[in-house]
């Protein structure tokens, strides 16, 4: 990993959207600091375009997505948000030929799009939950992860959130979900299982299909991935413009992808270190 600073002017001048982890990379000590939020309505304002993609559940998401007004919380500027590793997304309402389910309140409207139909993910549904009551029955240390709001696509496991496991009873849990026939990747705070070959990557590349009718993999000098942990390695793995927080120190030495560049700065911080560097890029003869 090359330090930020030596990121070549010239290629992030070409820079035109930032995809982006949440937790640990936005966030810090579990809320989205005013220079990340900055950072990001920055990017916005410059006419980039920006989408978070993280292993959360659809229901934090549009929490996120759509602010609290009664609590003074705005929305997060986001071109979009791809939830549960990037099994489904929030999207803007001019697509709604591709929805599923229309989210409203009073200042905007979201959709949700889903990558699997209704009678698959009912079905995945059934079988994650007799997954999730063996692990929990067979490691009894394991707790699921907090899914108030639902998680819709894939399962959860809290390990260092509110709930820590140790590394033996993590790979426990993952050999178990294998077991099962489940997709698994794990992030800085949960682990996840899923019915479905789905991670951040191959997300990415449907929502900009979706969103924009375009190919991502052919267009990727126009794209940065910034993020933090293991269920980042397939972005780091594909994207030519790459990112970690400093805070990604922490589990590297476990990771086969990682990021080319590093910030300086850890998590929301370093998200507002990044931006930095590009917007300087644009502003730069």
């Amino acid at each position: 990993m090359k330090p930020l600073a030596e990121w070549p002017l010239t290629e992030r001048r070409h820079i035109t959207g930032v995809f982006t982890d949440i937790d640990d990379t936005l966030t810090t000590r579990g809320v989205i600091t005013a220079d990340a939020l900055q950072a990001l309505a920055d990017l916005r304002a410059a006419g980039l375009q920006a989408i978070a993609v993280t292993g959360r559940h659809i229901g934090w998401c549009e929490r996120l997505a759509q602010g609290d007004a009664a609590q003074g919380i705005a929305p997060l500027p986001l071109d979009a948000l791809l939830a549960e590793n990037g099994a489904l997304a929030l999207v803007p309402e001019n697509i709604r030929k591709n929805a599923v389910q229309t989210i409203q309140d009073k200042s905007k409207q979201l959709l949700k799009i889903y990558q699997q139909s209704y009678p698959e993910r009912a079905a995945n549904q059934a079988r994650m939950q007799q997954a999730a009551e063996r692990v929990l029955r067979e490691v009894p240390q394991a707790r699921l992860a907090q899914n108030q709001g639902g998680r819709e696509t894939d399962i959860a496991f809290d390990y260092n959130e509110h709930h820590h496991l140790s590394a033996a009873l993590v790979q426990q849990v993952l050999e178990t979900l294998h077991s099962e026939g489940m997709h698994t990747s794990v992030s800085s705070i949960h682990i996840h299982g899923c019915y479905g070959d789905f991670n951040k990557w191959q997300g990415a590349c449907w929502l900009v299909q979706r969103l924009y009718g375009r190919e991502l993999a052919s267009e990727l000098d126009q794209w940065v991935f910034v993020g933090d942990s293991g269920n980042d390695q397939p972005m780091f793995e594909h994207f030519r413009h790459s990112v970690g927080v400093a805070n990604i120190h922490h589990c590297a030495a476990g990771l086969t992808h990682l990021p080319r560049y590093l910030t300086t700065a850890e998590r929301g911080a370093g998200f507002a270190e990044l931006a930095r560097a590009i917007l300087q890029a644009r502003s730069t003869p």
